[in-house]
């Protein structure tokens, strides 16, 4: 080993500086010191301190000539800082370097076998789990402690480019492949990844991949922020108006379907049926009372009498009285009925026949006869039971079993996109809640992997992102204690909701460019560790600095590349233009659009 020529000039709770003469001679025959590098210093009593480099700087010193003729020159010294991670004492390691007494007897670039024997001795074997080598010395494996990087939720962040979704990819494609013996079945591991670009379904070629070609979802499941969400116009001056009479029809519609409840609500998780809901819509608009009846009779045509007047006008002389409002609503959910129109002296319009529910009426059909979202008001989705859509999203098809579901998002309308991740992360977490009450504890643990999660949770008091943020929220608050975790994928953690954020224990960071997010994450992490993001903008795709729960130190590590990689690469333009002139079918391609 060659001479090491340096010294501890400054020791602080979070900082270690370092004095050095020859930065040559500082560091060990096979390395080269960067920012990220590990730092050994040493005491009188056999306690060891590691340290990672946080800066490097010169500081020119006056030196006196030694020959007597009083000229000085300026020398070097090159000044490291560190934070301080833990101590080696006995050969185990601690977080925090309290214990090292002052002042240090030597300080040295770490050595690998101490920086192997923190992590290969840090978490017991049976619970590592490992994904990536040490950026800097790439034979050094980085284990997480797979139980507090699953149970604590995740967040994986980083530029375009800098390698998320082959690190998302490599992570749960090694969750996937664990065993604890040698058996030929899958493992009990269940992963759920909302792919909003269509990237997923190469890497995961056994998984479950739902995309709005296949996707079943039923709308009777949808909660009241949900079905608002979709079929009111929050800036509908009779907006308030809609709401209750979106409430009062619904309700009653699962009464009708639900007889044997007792206890029925307009977010009960129950069967209706759309279509008889908007029946209804239909005949409330059109509807006429007798104005000359004190009960106000029904005007339907085919149920109603007329007399000739005197002056010869028809006149009526009698409708249809119902006994309650419930009964007048059974009929209405029936069909569209004709109405007699109201220009009879006795016929007047009824309570909502004003234009009032016009625009709503006309919202509501055209999102249930919308053909984009037949996945969701389709015949299929008011047929499905609860039992096949719980199936169908944890993996337990009885065509196929896996231990990931794809659920390609790319298809979904944007405008249902929030719905869609709200539903299933809803239905997620209760699947959750109510195996702990029946069974004890989830027997599925689930992780929920959200791909660019500001899609659809951002930091935002849109009514439009509403519900996918309660949902996710709910997760992030609540999920761990039954068995429901998340993994938040984004190149934008500035504009990710942050009660959602904050509640991540563990982080992968990558190259992050963007000064907003770069403080963003450092207003999460301790103040102990805000310096080292700063090498976040200059770490080479496929790096991260994995801080958190789940691992003995930060670490700047290379993400292993995955066995079957997604398709996010980037188009390559320069190649494609340099092709001839390319014809396209435009008539498959708008035939496609259009469906």
């Amino acid at each position: 080993m060659s001479k090491i020529n340096a010294e501890v000039i400054s020791v602080k709770p979070d900082k270690v500086k370092i004095s050095v003469e020859d930065l040559d001679d500082f560091k060990l025959a096979e390395e080269n010191l960067k920012v990220g590098s590990y730092l050994q210093i040493s005491d009188d009593n056999d306690v060891i301190l590691f340290a990672i480099i946080e800066s490097f700087s010169i500081d020119l010193v006056d030196v006196k000539e030694q020959d007597g003729s009083g000229k000085s020159n300026l020398d070097r010294k090159y000044i490291i800082e560190a934070s301080p991670i833990g101590t080696l004492i006995d050969s185990k390691f601690e977080r925090g370097g309290d214990t090292l007494s002052i002042p240090p007897k030597s300080v040295k670039p770490a050595e690998s076998k101490y920086i192997k024997e923190i992590f290969e001795n840090s978490i017991e074997e049976k619970r590592k789990f490992a994904f990536s080598k040490l950026a800097n010395k790439l034979d050094i494996s980085v284990p997480v402690d797979g139980n507090k990087f699953f149970n604590k939720h995740l967040a994986i962040i980083g530029a375009s480019g800098s390698g998320k979704s082959n690190t998302t990819a490599k992570i749960f494609q090694t969750a996937a492949e664990l065993k604890n013996s040698d058996f030929p079945e899958l493992n009990n591991s269940h992963i759920i990844i909302f792919d909003i670009h269509s990237e997923y379904s190469s890497a995961f070629p056994k998984a479950s991949t739902l995309s709005i070609e296949n996707i079943v979802l039923p709308y009777w499941l949808l909660n009241g922020d949900e079905l608002e969400e979709i079929f009111l116009d929050t800036g509908d001056k009779n907006n308030y108006n809609q709401t209750s009479l979106l409430r009062k029809i619904i309700t009653a519609n699962k009464k009708l379907h639900n007889e044997s409840l007792e206890k029925i609500y307009f977010d009960s998780p129950i069967k209706f049926n759309i279509q008889e809901v908007l029946n209804c819509l239909k005949n409330l608009k059109n509807e006429t009372t007798n104005y000359k009846s004190i009960d106000d009779r029904v005007m339907i045509v085919d149920d109603s009498t007329y007399t000739l007047a005197a002056d010869g006008k028809t006149e009526a002389s009698s409708g249809i009285l119902f006994e309650n409002e419930e009964e007048k609503l059974h009929k209405y959910f029936e069909k569209v009925y004709e109405f007699y129109p109201s220009k009879g002296q006795n016929i007047k319009n009824g309570d909502y026949n004003d234009g009032s529910i016009d625009k709503f009426i006309a919202r509501f059909e055209s999102k249930v006869i919308d053909r984009r979202l037949e996945f969701l008001f389709g015949e299929e989705s008011s047929n499905i039971t609860f039992e096949e859509t719980l199936r169908l999203f944890i993996g337990y098809k009885s065509d196929k079993e896996a231990n990931i579901t794809v659920i390609d998002l790319s298809g979904i309308p944007f405008e249902i996109l929030s719905i869609t991740v709200s539903l299933i992360s809803r239905i997620m977490f209760e699947y959750g809640y109510y195996s702990k009450k029946v069974f004890g504890s989830n027997p599925t643990p689930l992780t929920l992997v959200y791909e660019e999660a500001h899609k659809y949770a951002p930091k935002s008091n849109l009514a439009k992102f509403r519900s996918s943020q309660l949902a996710i929220e709910r997760i992030a608050k609540e999920g761990r204690k039954y068995g429901v975790t998340l993994a938040i994928v984004s190149q934008r953690p500035s504009e990710i909701s942050e009660t959602i954020f904050s509640q991540c224990n563990n982080f992968i960071t990558m190259r992050l460019t963007n000064p907003d997010d770069q403080n963003y994450v450092k207003r999460l992490l301790p103040d102990s560790l805000n310096s080292i993001t700063d090498i976040l903008p200059a770490l080479k795709s496929g790096e991260a600095l994995i801080i958190g729960d789940s691992i003995i130190m930060p670490s700047i590590v290379k993400i292993e590349e995955c066995e079957f990689k997604p398709s996010s690469n980037d188009i390559e333009y320069i190649e494609i233009w340099k092709d001839k002139w390319k014809d396209i079918d435009f008539k498959k391609l708008i035939e496609k659009w259009g469906n």
